[in-house]
């Protein structure tokens, strides 16, 4: 209930569903028809939308929505049980770390939001589950004196889809392979490698296809963000963000000290099960400090609490549930008053944007928009600049470039910049997702930070930009790439003419073709024995400088 009170689209879940439209409608994963572009970072969460909406009448909007909650819901439930297997199966429980995922608001936000959230935590409960019931057949395994029983490899098959359903859950699945080996290690090497094959053969065939397709390794969101780069400082203060807001070393203490009480009973049984228990317990936690390291070296989101929501339940799935003993009783009655406290009145001191321009991104639509519960395009028509470019396109005669500009009393207002014939109308606006759904399919969108457009993917980014958001590209990019010959001004000349020539750089041209050439057999074995260097090339943003053809160190 708390996270259908909540429920919406986020700007960056419209994305996702614009590239599932374009999916159906035949122009394949992209998110502008004829420009293949990698522009969601979970493959898997893309696939699944395609699925209800092969559907006549079935909204994309509503189905992300509905799908996302089923999915938290679902992994919570799987988490909840594994955690009640893993302690004995024991009738008497109390769900000590799933009252922190229940109580904490970026749960409520990110349950729907459009966006793989409700995903992950459907995979990670999942995956978790599966190791569990692993462990379960070692115990009965043991007690027999037999060999490995059941089925492992559905287990396999799932924690391989990791980097399918996010790439830094790879992180997650590792562990979770490492565990699993030592698992099943007691049917020998052949049992291992068929394990090893079934969790391999969908992400290394999809990565081949990455490649082939899309011309890079990552996806373009990757190269957007610069995921490589470190931002420890942007990175820390992401961590407090969340962290901070909802004083989470309150609950995090009373965790641990609960599993430290847990544990210190005199240990009983066979020492294997006593090794491959704690294994399958400390994975988990292990995978959520490495998630949470990950995410706070590269700089965490511009989303209040949104990446570090997979390490924080990672961290709590030995947990979400214990037995309700003596031992558990002050930490529980912790947790349960910091879970009150937290939802009744815990919120982020902002509005808008906080510390490091994090924004309560929710709360930031819903005061924009008017709209107390974003999510079909309706709820969107009412974007202060969005729509008014798009009808703007949509009353030219001739392909056009949409661009937004300055007017004399600051206020943003649409320029219309003709295109040669035979172009696509193009627009061009931070808040893509909304641009993208508001725009036909016929029309091209495009953003400054490279999330779907290839110019700005490559291009060097402003130094302590926003995270996420600090490739910004000058407007002469967008006029030189679009071909407009007579801008009426609106970039400097002397840029202007740099950028057409940074375009005509042989390696920007490759980069360029990679992903608007025809896809023929030919130009799939190019991009996919190029995809490395293409996925490192970088350009300097400033076209003056990208002009000399040097790439960017």
């Amino acid at each position: 209930m708390l996270v259908w009170n909540r429920r919406w689209v986020s700007d960056d879940g419209l994305i996702v569903l614009r590239t599932v439209r374009n999916l159906l409608a035949g122009d394949g994963p992209v998110y502008n028809a004829g420009e293949r572009v990698e522009a969601n970072t979970s493959t898997l969460w893309t696939g699944l939308l395609a699925l209800p909406g092969l559907v006549p009448g079935v909204s994309l909007n509503w189905a992300a929505v509905v799908l996302g909650l089923l999915l938290s819901v679902l992994g919570l439930g799987m988490g909840m049980d594994g955690a009640r297997r893993l302690a004995g199966g024991r009738r008497r429980i109390v769900p000590l770390g799933a009252m922190v995922v229940v109580a904490l608001p970026p749960f409520w936000d990110f349950g729907t939001s459009g966006l793989e959230t409700g995903l992950i935590v459907g995979w990670l409960g999942l995956t978790w589950w599966l190791l569990v019931r692993r462990l379960e057949a070692l115990r009965r395994a043991v007690e027999d004196g037999g060999g490995p029983t059941g089925r492992a490899w559905p287990a396999a098959v799932v924690l391989g889809l990791a980097p399918l359903v996010r790439p830094d859950l790879a992180l997650f699945g590792l562990l979770a392979a490492a565990v699993l080996v030592l698992l099943e290690r007691r049917g020998g090497v052949p049992r291992l490698v068929g394990l090893a094959a079934a969790a391999a053969v969908v992400p290394l065939a999809y990565e081949v296809f990455r490649a082939g397709y899309y011309g890079l390794l990552v996806p373009s969101t990757a190269l957007a963000k610069e995921a490589g780069d470190p931002r420890w400082g942007q990175g820390l203060i992401y961590l407090d963000d969340l962290a901070g807001t909802y004083a989470l070393w309150v609950p995090l203490a009373a965790l641990l000290v609960g599993a430290v009480l847990l544990v210190a009973r005199r240990p009983t049984g066979d020492p294997r099960l006593r090794v491959a228990t704690a294994a399958v317990a400390v994975a988990p936690v292990l995978a959520g400090l490495l998630l949470a390291l990950y995410v706070t070296r590269v700089g965490g989101d511009f989303m209040h609490g949104r990446m570090l929501l997979p390490a924080l339940f990672s961290l709590v799935l030995p947990v979400l549930v214990v037995p309700l003993i003596w031992r558990t009783v002050l930490p529980v009655a912790v947790v349960g008053t910091w879970a009150v406290v937290c939802v009744l009145g815990l919120r982020p001191g902002y509005e808008d944007l906080g510390p490091g321009l994090i924004a309560n991104e929710r709360l930031y639509y819903v005061r924009l928009l008017g709209v107390p519960y974003p999510v079909a395009t309706g709820d969107y028509v009412t974007h202060p600049m969005v729509p008014e470019g798009v009808a703007a396109l949509a009353a030219t005669d001739r392909p056009s470039l949409a661009l937004a500009a300055p007017r004399p009393d600051g206020e943003l207002e649409w320029r219309l910049l003709p295109e040669p014939a035979g172009a696509r109308d193009t627009i061009a606006w931070l808040n893509l997702g909304v641009a993208g759904e508001l725009a036909p399919l016929d029309v091209r969108v495009l953003d400054g930070v490279g999330l779907v457009n290839p110019v700005a993917a490559h291009a060097t980014g402003l130094p302590d930009g926003r995270i996420g958001h600090d490739k910004d590209l000058p407007p002469a990019w967008y006029v030189a790439e679009a071909g407009v010959v007579d801008d009426g001004g609106f970039a400097p000349a002397e840029q202007l003419a740099a950028a057409r020539a940074a375009l005509a750089c042989p390696a920007t041209v490759e980069v360029l073709d990679s992903v608007r050439a025809p896809l023929t057999a030919e130009r799939f074995w190019r991009n996919l024995t190029g995809a490395w260097e293409r996925t490192s090339y970088r350009y300097d943003r400033e076209p003056t400088v990208a002009a000399t053809c040097a790439a960017a160190e």
